[in-house]
């Protein structure tokens, strides 16, 4: 049996039912966004039910949602009927996931929803099916074949409901406006929220961790400086401590195979001019961003006068897991 061949038309199916799913997008997805939108913005929520594996996608689409910036909840169509119906309010959006339009458990709860001051919009398969009957957007997710050898097994179908999901909550994100700092509030745990709440200058290490020398430095004095606070990295600056440039233990080397008496050289002719540099006060996801853009090791952090204040050292990125 040829395992790679069987993955391989497992995923040629979805993909295929992902590009007909991007062939179907119509003005009702636009409706769909713009009354989730409203939604939100008047305080409300999106009330999420689904069952089976329809369910376990809604989940992940309301957890999608809420971390950006779109607050969603998971209703138990099985519990609904029992109390679980509290959780809707007037003025939310259901969003009810069923492949067929048809399956029972959320067929019976469509009078009782209905009873609230609410939207619904289904996302199914047919629009002739009861759910997509009694919603006031139906967003189209049929397929023509399930992944599974024997087309049983929801795959394609869950794919399709998935994606669009994510599209919802992506457009969402960027019609509200949600950016990188709104992005961190709700995810302080990880590396991302560490990255985008934190200031450079809570990562930085500061002036007097620094090796600062002038421009009339020999480079055995500037090695002597890095040494004593264990940095990879020298700053040189003029008289008015304006910054000039940097030296590093990389540039030392590079020198030194080609010239074993650059000890006492000046740093002035060895430097490189006009280093990168990130303001104090920037995010910490800039430092990130430039050390990868620019392949350094050491990123010099400047104030409004331009004069170095601190230093970044990749090494220091892992102990403060941002890395």
């Amino acid at each position: 049996m040829d395992y790679l061949e069987k993955a391989g038309r497992v995923l040629d199916i979805e993909i295929f039912e992902l590009k007909r799913l991007r062939e179907r997008l119509d003005e009702n997805f636009s409706r769909a966004v713009e009354l989730i939108r409203e939604t939100v913005d008047a305080r409300g929520k999106v009330v999420v039910v689904g069952v089976g594996k329809s369910g376990h996608i809604g989940a992940k689409i309301a957890a999608t949602l809420t971390s950006t910036g779109s607050p969603a909840v998971v209703l138990d169509s099985s519990n609904a009927l029992h109390g679980d119906l509290g959780m809707i309010a007037d003025g939310d959006v259901v969003l009810a996931l069923s492949a067929s339009g048809e399956t029972e458990e959320i067929v019976r709860i469509l009078p009782a929803i209905a009873r609230f001051q609410v939207k619904i919009i289904a996302m199914c398969g047919d629009p002739k099916s009861v759910l997509a009957q009694n919603a006031h957007l139906c967003l189209d997710v049929n397929i023509e074949q399930e992944a599974c050898p024997l087309n049983l097994a929801p795959t394609s179908s869950t794919t399709v409901m998935l994606a669009l999901g994510d599209a919802l909550a992506m457009v969402l994100l960027e019609a509200r406006g949600f950016n990188k700092e709104d992005f961190a509030k709700f995810h302080p745990g990880g590396m991302i929220g560490r990255s985008m709440l934190m200031r450079v200058h809570q990562i930085m290490r500061p002036r007097e961790a620094m090796a600062i020398v002038s421009t009339d430095a020999p480079i055995r004095n500037v090695l002597k400086a890095m040494t004593g606070v264990r940095a990879g990295a020298a700053v040189v600056t003029d008289e008015d401590q304006q910054l000039l440039g940097i030296f590093t233990h990389g540039d030392f080397v590079r020198h030194f195979q080609s010239d074993s008496k650059i000890g006492e050289r000046l740093v002035a002719d060895l430097m490189t001019l006009n280093p990168v540099t990130v303001h104090k006060d920037k995010l910490a996801v800039e430092v990130l961003n430039l050390l990868e853009r620019h392949r350094i090791d050491d990123l010099v952090v400047i104030d409004d006068d331009n004069v170095p204040v601190g230093i970044v050292d990749s090494q220091d990125l892992t102990r403060l897991k941002l890395l």
